[in-house]
This record gives C-alpha cells, structure tokens and sequence, in this order.
C-alpha cells in the first residue's frame, strides 16, 4: 500500500554536521566549533576555545555552506518534496545575546530555502541542533541560566518573522531528552548533576512554549513541534520487576515529552524530583506558559531498540544512539552495535500517538555504515537499502492498519556528515557519497550511491515500491 497523499518524503541534516564555513558571513562560534573528532574508543575532545593544532570537523564539515545549491538539486533529482535542517542559531546571532541579528546569516538562509522551494522542497527547521552560540555558555554558563530564554525566543521571532511563507514547519530543540546523557549538546554546559540538569531542562520548556506561542501569533499557518531523541526499549522479560524496570527507563526519557505535548509536569517526575530534593526555579507564570505553548506535533528519531530490567547473568550491554541497554538475542545489530529493529518503528508509532494523540513525524532514521567507493564512483549499500526497506514497511503498517497520523519521513544524512558523537567520516548515512575522510581529506566531490536511485523511486511511487 501506499502512504497517504501529500505525505511528506525527504531527508534531514544538521547545520553543525554538514555546512561548514564556520566563520563565514559573519557566524559566531557554536558549542559545536569547540568538539574534536573522536573514534568508537576515544571520546571526543572539548576544547572550550579553537586551540592551534586541533581538527575541528564542525569548521568545514562537507562544506554545504558552498555546495548547498548543488546539494539541493541532488534531493530534488531523488523526489525529495520536503528537507528537515537547521538553522546554525550562531550565524543569526553570533553570541547568541546579541540585540541585532547578523543580516549576511539572514540572507544566506533566505537564499538556502528560496532554492529548496523553487525545487518543490518543504524546508522543516530545527531552530537549536547542538548548535548554541558558544558565547551562551561564556557568559550565562549555558541554559543552567535563565538569561538564555529570552536569547532563544528573540532569535526565534527573528526567524519566524523574516521566513514567514517560506518555513511552515518548525522544530524547537533537537533531541531535547540528550540532556539526561550529554549536557554540553543538550544544554550547552558542562555540569552533568540532577539539580542543574533539572532547571536547564526547565529552562528549555519554558524557552520552547514561548517560541511555539510566538510563531502561532507571528504566523497562524506555522507549525511548531518537538523532536524527541527516540529511546524505546522492551522489558527483558515477563518478570513484573523487569517490566517496572522498563517503565522507569521510559519515563527517564518521555518525561520531555510529556511536558512539552501536555503542557505540565507528569506526577511520576514530580515525585523523583520530591524524593531526590530537587527544586525546580520557576516565575510564577510558567506553568501557564507550559500550558499555553504545547507542541503540535511529536517528531523523533528512530535508530534501534533497547532492553531494560535487571541484569541476568546472560545480559549483555548493547551499544546505542545516546543511551545504551542489553542486547536483544532476537535483532541483528549494525556495525557500530546498534540494534536493528524494524518492527520497532511501528511499535513507537503506536506507544506515542496513544500517549499524545498528536501527529508524528520520524525525521531521523538509517543505518550507519562503512562504505566503499568503486573505481568508477559508485556505491552498493545495499545494506542500507534493506534496512530502509524494512522501516518503511513497518511504518505503513502504522499509518495504514493503525491509522496513525504521519506527517513526514527523513532519512538521517541523507548526504554524508559528520558524526554528532564522534565527528568521524567514515560512519555514513547517506544517499549521496562525499569524498571526505575522517582527518579532513578529500575533494568534496558528490556521488550517487545506489540507495539514491533506490529512495528515488521510493519517493516517485509514494512509498507502494520498495523492492
């Protein structure tokens, strides 16, 4: 069967994974800028400050920056109609508490989405991708501090306005709940404690409410949602102390969720924080606030599944997309050891549109790989095809047997970027091959891999052919 019409087929990307020109047009620096490249065994480095004689993957990336009109007619030739990016909130405001945005990021942005819809493109915007300006965290310690709302909401109505006809779907945080792994992505600070991490995550609903209550008001057309980092895990086994073990890993992550789609504090969080003496910092007015500026929609990533419950002497620890769990004896794994799930997809499909009743969007997904450029350029991932395959059949069960409201699909890196957790190159997602190794070698040269003819004629008969 095919999926619904309109529906929306693409790709996603983000600005500190692929644009590059770092410096350019008058960008500040990004928490992303100060990031090494890392591997599987060494974490990367965080430099707080470009140090002389590092390698900084975020500086040049694949260069989009320059390439993006090259780039974009490459999407329009797979049937791409929509392309899920972000805007790198430092090239708008390059400390990010600056009072006049920077006119030459504007532009670019303008001239980025103007090419996306002259190719019949729907952009779909993540306002804050791991990227907050680097000068949030110099002088406010990142969203520990308050001082970062109003920062966020002045860039959002900056953006909202200016984009008004061009941008209709928005995003506010990236992966909102990869505070509870990694506070400097998520929050651009360094303390990992739970009273901190608490009130930044505060601080960043309040800050996203805002926003989506701003953009209704700046353009009543505007579509804004949240993008869940999608953690699903299975009990590891009937035993009701696994099962609880479960729910308590689930209500760790969807706690994000449930503030940001019902607009208050879920009573299970409430009660963790009683119990632990965390105090959250509120103005009066915020939980009205919280009320006032639930998201429309839920968009997520989905890479794999997880186990939970109480380790058993044949549990063994899965790696994982910012979190990790037991392996599942029944999935394959891919080669960076993340389990593979399709039937997974449908069953998060299912879990939170039952809790949320609100449309979803899967705006990440696929499989990271090491691929190999023939001599005459081309690539056969056919790997990836099977993986992407799968998916996509699980979620038209979603959507066709168990009605559920999708919105839109983008494939992760849907052209070769740079890792968000390791800055490497050589862990590729894409439909489109980049010549550019993990030490920052290569020409950029595009290529075509086979998944890109493969995804076109996904797109070209609306999901009905996949073989």
């Amino acid at each position: 069967m095919a999926f619904p019409k309109g529906f929306l087929w693409g790709g996603a990307t983000a600005a500190n994974q692929c644009e590059g020109g770092y410096l350019d047009g008058g960008k500040g620096l990004s928490i992303a800028d100060v990031l090494t490249a890392g591997s599987l065994n060494e974490e990367r480095k965080n430099t707080l400050v470009v140090k002389e004689g590092e390698y900084y993957p975020s500086h040049i990336a694949i260069d989009m920056y320059h390439h993006y009109k090259e780039d974009i007619a490459l999407f329009a030739e797979m049937g791409f109609n929509c392309y899920r990016m972000s805007i790198n909130w430092a090239r708008i405001y390059p400390n990010g508490y600056d009072e006049v945005p920077n006119e030459e990021g504007l532009q670019f942005y303008d001239d980025l989405f103007d090419e996306c819809l002259k190719n019949g493109i729907e952009p779909i915007v993540t306002l804050s991708h791991y990227e907050t300006p680097l000068g949030l965290y110099t002088k406010f310690g990142g969203w520990k501090s308050r001082e970062c709302i109003d920062c966020f909401v002045r860039y959002c109505k900056t953006v909202f306005t200016r984009y008004k006809g061009k941008v209709k779907y928005w995003m506010t945080f990236n992966e909102i709940n990869c505070l509870e792994m990694n506070s400097w992505n998520g929050a651009a600070m360094l303390e990992e404690d739970l009273q901190t991490k608490t009130q930044a995550a505060h601080h960043l609903f309040v800050a996203s409410a805002l926003a989506v209550i701003a953009g209704h008001e700046i353009d009543p057309e505007n579509k804004i949602g949240m993008m869940y980092g999608g953690l699903f895990s299975y009990a590891n086994s009937c035993n009701p102390a696994d099962v609880q073990a479960n729910i308590d890993t689930m209500h760790a992550q969807l706690f994000y969720c449930d503030v940001m789609c019902k607009g208050y504090y879920p009573n299970y969080k409430l009660k963790q924080l009683e119990r632990e003496n965390i105090i959250i910092q509120k103005a009066p007015e915020d939980d009205e606030i919280l009320m006032k500026g639930k998201v429309d929609y839920l968009a997520y990533s989905y890479y794999m599944t997880l186990v939970a419950g109480e380790k058993t002497a044949k549990a063994e620890l899965a790696n994982g997309n910012l979190f990790t769990g037991y392996k599942n004896p029944y999935l394959e794994q891919s080669q960076w050891g993340w389990q593979i799930d399709p039937m997974g997809i449908r069953i998060s499909m299912n879990e939170l549109y039952d809790r949320y009743n609100i449309p979803l969007m899967i705006v990440e997904n696929g499989l990271g790989a090491v691929d190999e450029v023939k001599e005459d350029g081309t690539v056969d991932d056919d790997y990836r095809i099977d993986y992407l395959r799968e998916h996509i059949r699980e979620m038209e069960k979603g959507v066709n047997i168990d009605g559920i409201p999708l919105l839109a699909y983008t494939p992760w890196g849907c052209i070769d970027i740079v890792s968000a957790g390791t800055g490497e190159m050589k862990k590729r997602y894409g439909f489109i091959y980049v010549d550019r190794d993990n030490d920052g070698n290569g020409t950029l040269k595009r290529y075509r891999k086979k998944s890109f003819y493969w995804y076109k004629k996904v797109i070209a008969s609306n999901g009905a052919d996949l073989d």
